[in-house]
């Protein structure tokens, strides 16, 4: 496969989290002016959430990674298979991009660029719902790279959409997105003030599974041959 030069990966990174915010966000801004009904709003933000993911992992995923989310770059970095300094400039690219996406989702429905949100989402159960969602992600990828790659854009998509209901957070997973999304006052906003529990939750969870994973996906024939070299 193709590598791609650095300022390549980022700007995929940058622009495919702007394109998922100003989905999240835009879909949440139309859904308020089509109706009241919470659940309602709930599905119209969620079918385009997970619909843009399947297109966007597949379209730049073999540029960057596609991985639009700080936690889910942790982990790589963590495991090694990404420099610690492309990761904090994955990091940034993806919070940049975060909040470009915010103001272009305003933009289009004719609000101010920025308008910090005042949607309350704190407390334990919030910030459980938080690492369990970061968790399932970063699950889902650490096994789909591991069975079936291919398959990675449809079981992100689905796994989002799923989470989306499952969790009482409605499923951020993603602190660059969790940024971005303090910046709007419309359905899919966070109060600023919310940001650092939620982050710190996803970072929780996306380690975990990272941990889990590591032990769960790792094959009898790869712990004998650890084994045997171990003994050499």
């Amino acid at each position: 496969m193709q590598k791609f030069d650095v300022p390549r990966r980022l700007t995929a990174e940058a622009l495919g989290t702007a394109i998922l915010v100003a989905t999240v966000v835009g879909s949440g801004i139309m859904a308020e002016t089509l109706t009241k009904d919470v659940a309602l709003l709930l599905l119209s933000n969620t079918l385009p959430t997970g619909a843009i993911l399947v297109v966007l992992v597949s379209i730049l995923g073999p540029i960057s990674g596609a991985h639009f989310n700080p936690a889910v770059t942790l982990v790589f970095a963590l495991r090694r298979e990404l420099p610690p300094r492309e990761a904090l400039s994955y990091a940034i690219a993806q919070i940049a991009g975060g909040i470009a996406g915010t103001m272009l989702a305003h933009a289009m429905f004719a609000l101010p660029l920025m308008d910090a949100s005042v949607k309350v989402r704190t407390g334990g159960a919030q910030w459980l719902a938080e690492a369990v969602a970061a968790f399932g992600l970063v699950a889902t990828i650490l096994a789909g790279i591991r069975f079936n790659r291919p398959a990675i854009p449809w079981l992100v998509g689905l796994y989002i959409t799923a989470a989306y209901w499952f969790t009482s957070s409605t499923s951020f997973a993603n602190p660059a997105v969790a940024i971005a999304r303090s910046l709007t006052n419309t359905f899919s906003g966070i109060r600023p003030t919310d940001l650092p529990g939620f982050i710190a939750a996803e970072l929780c969870g996306a380690i975990i599974a990272m941990l889990l994973m590591g032990w769960l996906l790792r094959g009898a024939g790869e712990v004998g041959a650890t084994t045997k070299e171990a003994h050499s």
